[in-house]
């Protein structure tokens, strides 16, 4: 009892509380503030392992959560944008950029006077938060700001309220449990925050207070590296298998990592406080050792991620399912039958793409969801049945009629890609509050829309009894297109002459405008070639 009178349990659970909250705030100003740089640093920078790890960790630095970079890696992972050696790579850099983490918390919340810089960010920040509120960014800096200082104001609760405990808590009362037992408690509690940060700020408060010892704190900080896989692996349930293959690796990698930390704890420990003299700061040394074990685990693990990713992707095998509707059951070998599903397995991925673009330009929800992965394999499986109905033996004409639909597909497939690489600059391009880029969003939806509600007529049944009536809708489409590009290099040669506009977001506009405008010209060659009769594409 003595001990529940001096544990302050409401003030403890109250500061956990506001850091989390400060936790989560943090993340979300920072994700908004940063747009879609992050994600595109994620997604370029990735073409070496070195360069994957250097961007997990920048990125995580920066976020300030491993779990946002690794949900962020399973979806590019997902879509087909990132491998699994790349998504490995990220993941690892990951679990080195959480450790700033610790290094924040461990030099600013131990070493200074919290209330003398938390209070006043918090004090600023709210104020900016109502006096700002015109402005989205600046509403998100003073956002930025009151999360600091509420993780620190949690973060000194936490310390209030176990400082008492080191007076009636022998350390020693704990020194009947192992490692392991540490190790699991640091996972479980960090499994039901889905928050490594909090985690370690308990440990590092415990610490300080002297409940705990090195070695204890030491143990619990690994079991929290484990316990942040929890949410990629949740994540990645019912998911695509190579969703399901990078949580495992991810998983694979962060036990191995533990494993080998906990053999190596009393070397390391030796390393830290007797070798480095930590053992006068605990709470430095802590973060220190954090530090070392997540490097030393990349370390280990780089020379053989390959192996890693290919044995994963032996254990998480692709189901292969194909996604044709005509070619899978038309034999090649018949060439009549094989043009005539060739042509309408194309319309078919013009109606997949369109599916796949809706939610993009945010023009409704589709009734068949396709991710880019899907459109890539689905071309796979066009062109392999291509290869197979293209031989020697056709005539020139059957000939020239399938490399002109197969021109379709790959006009469709690089359409399809070079909006959804551009998805990003849209995202910024939406969030933008000025008229001019609001006028840009808007004509680039309404071309999109115009497209899709143009290639939805073009349906396999009704091609032949209603081609003139198509032809004239996808000439009005043309049209329409070459219209609205002209009226949006107009719009931009208005807006530079603004002296409130800013002249380096001009190039923005115009490129964006570029890949639209040739994305669309693609989609309505497709649209021409499709919209011809069945009867001209089958050998005389």
């Amino acid at each position: 009892m003595n001990f529940i009178s001096q544990f302050e349990i409401w003030t403890f659970f109250a500061g956990l509380g506001i850091f989390l909250f400060g936790m989560h705030m943090m993340e979300e100003s920072i994700r908004i503030l940063s747009g879609a740089a992050f994600k595109s640093i994620i997604r370029k920078s990735t073409g070496t392992r070195l360069k994957g790890i250097l961007s997990g960790m920048f990125s995580t630095a920066i976020l300030q959560s491993s779990s946002a970079v690794s949900l962020m890696v399973l979806a590019f992972v997902g879509a087909g944008i990132m491998n699994l050696v790349q998504a490995i790579s990220v993941m690892m850099g990951a679990k080195i950029g959480t450790t700033a983490t610790a290094w924040i918390v461990a030099v600013f919340g131990f070493k200074f006077n919290i209330e003398a810089f938390s209070l006043p960010m918090i004090g600023i920040g709210g104020l900016g938060m109502i006096a700002l509120a015109k402005s989205p960014k600046y509403v998100n800096v003073s956002k930025f700001l009151v999360a600091f200082g509420f993780l620190f104001m949690g973060l000194d609760y936490m310390k209030s309220s176990v400082d008492e405990i080191s007076n009636v808590i022998d350390p020693e009362m704990f020194a009947g449990y192992g490692v392991l037992v540490y190790a699991l408690a640091g996972l479980i509690l960090t499994a039901i925050m889905q928050s490594s940060s909090a985690t370690i700020a308990i440990v590092l408060t415990m610490l300080f207070s002297g409940v705990i010892s090195f070695t204890a704190g030491a143990a619990m900080v690994i079991g929290a590296n484990v316990g942040t896989t929890v949410t990629v692996m949740l994540a990645a349930i019912g998911g695509i298998h190579t969703k399901k293959q990078a949580a495992v690796s991810q998983l694979l990698f962060t036990s191995g990592t533990a494993v080998i930390a906990l053999l190596l704890l009393p070397v390391l420990t030796w390393l830290i406080l007797d070798l480095f003299s930590f053992d006068e700061n605990l709470v430095l040394g802590l973060a220190l050792f954090h530090t070392i074990f997540n490097i030393g685990g990349v370390m280990i693990y780089y020379p053989f991620i390959p192996q890693l990713a290919s044995r994963v992707e032996k254990w998480i095998p692709e189901k292969i399912v194909s996604l044709s509707s005509f070619i899978h059951i038309t034999d090649p070998k018949i060439t009549e039958a094989g043009v005539v599903a060739f042509k309408k397995e194309i319309v078919c991925q013009l109606q997949y793409t369109l599916d796949f673009l809706q939610p993009i330009f945010k023009l409704g929800s589709p009734t068949r969801k396709f991710s880019y992965l899907d459109l890539e394999r689905y071309h796979a499986e066009i062109f392999e049945y291509y290869a197979k109905l293209r031989s020697d033996d056709l005539d020139q004409p059957t000939l020239e009629k399938l490399d002109k639909l197969l021109r379709v597909s790959r006009s469709l497939m690089n359409s399809a890609k070079y909006l959804f690489e551009a998805k990003d600059e849209l995202v910024v391009l939406e969030s933008e509050t000025d008229e001019i880029h609001q006028k840009a969003y808007r004509k680039i939806k309404a071309r999109i829309n115009a497209l899709i509600s143009t290639g939805r007529k073009i349906d396999i049944d009704k091609v032949d009894g209603g081609e003139i009536e198509i032809k004239s809708v996808i000439e009005e489409l043309h049209e329409m297109v070459e219209a609205e590009d002209k009226e949006y290099i107009r719009l931009c040669s208005a807006a530079v002459s603004r002296p409130d506009f800013k002249k380096t977001e001009v190039t923005f506009l115009l490129m964006l405008n570029r890949v639209v405008t040739q994305s669309c010209r693609m989609m309505v060659y497709g649209m021409r070639t499709l919209s011809e009769p069945q009867e001209k594409l089958i050998p005389e």
